[in-house]
C-alpha cells in the first residue's frame, strides 16, 4: 500500500491524543490490500482492518490490541508474538497462520477459520472461539482459561499441554 508509512505515523499521533486527536488520525485500513506487508512491532491498536487483506503479512511483535479484524484474510500471517487482545476477529480466515505466543486475550474469534494455525504457547484466556475452525491447529501450551468454544472444531487439533481450565467446551463442539 502506498500511503501506508504515513497512515502508520499519524495513527502514532492520535495513540498519543485519542480525545482532540491533535494531528494524528486512527488507522482506517478497511478493506486494504496489505498481503506481504512488514509490519512487524508496529502499533495499530485500535485500527480498523474489516476485510483487508493481510495474507502473509508479517506481524511479529505488533500491538493490534482493540483492533478491528473482522473478516481479515490472515492466511499465512506471522503474528508471533504479537499483541491481539480485545481485538474483534470475526470471521477472520488465519488459516496457517503463525500465532505462536501471541496474545488474544478476551479477542472475539468467533466463526474464525484457525485451520492449521500454530497456536503453541498462544494466551487465549476469556476468548470467543465459538464456532471457530481449529481444525488441525497446533495448541500445545495455549492458555484457554474461560475460553469459550462452543461449536468450534478441534478435529485433528493438538491440545497437548494446553490448560483448559474452566474452558466452555459444551454443545456441539467437534
Amino acid at each position: 500500500m502506498k500511503n501506508l508509512n504515513a497512515i502508520i505515523a499519524k495513527h502514532g499521533r492520535w495513540l498519543k491524543d485519542p480525545t482532540t486527536g491533535g494531528k494524528g488520525k486512527r488507522a482506517d485500513l478497511n478493506g486494504a490490500d496489505l498481503s506481504g506487508a512488514n509490519l512487524q512491532y508496529v502499533d495499530l491498536s485500535g485500527a480498523n482492518f474489516r476485510g483487508a487483506d493481510l495474507r502473509g503479512a508479517d506481524l511479529r511483535g505488533a500491538n493490534l490490541g482493540n483492533a478491528y479484524l473482522t473478516g481479515a484474510n490472515l492466511v499465512g500471517a506471522d503474528l508471533r508474538g504479537a499483541n491481539v487482545s480485545c481485538a474483534d476477529l470475526t470471521g477472520a480466515d488465519l488459516k496457517k497462520a503463525n500465532l505462536n505466543g501471541a496474545n488474544f486475550c478476551m479477542t472475539d474469534l468467533t466463526g474464525a477459520d484457525l485451520t492449521g494455525a500454530d497456536l503453541r504457547n498462544a494466551y487465549l484466556h476469556i476468548s470467543r472461539l465459538e464456532r471457530a475452525g481449529l481444525k488441525n491447529a497446533n495448541l500445545q501450551g495455549a492458555d484457554l482459561q474461560y475460553a469459550d468454544l462452543h461449536g468450534a472444531d478441534l478435529r485433528g487439533a493438538d491440545l497437548t499441554g494446553a490448560n483448559l481450565q474452566n474452558t466452555i467446551l459444551e454443545g456441539e463442539t467437534k
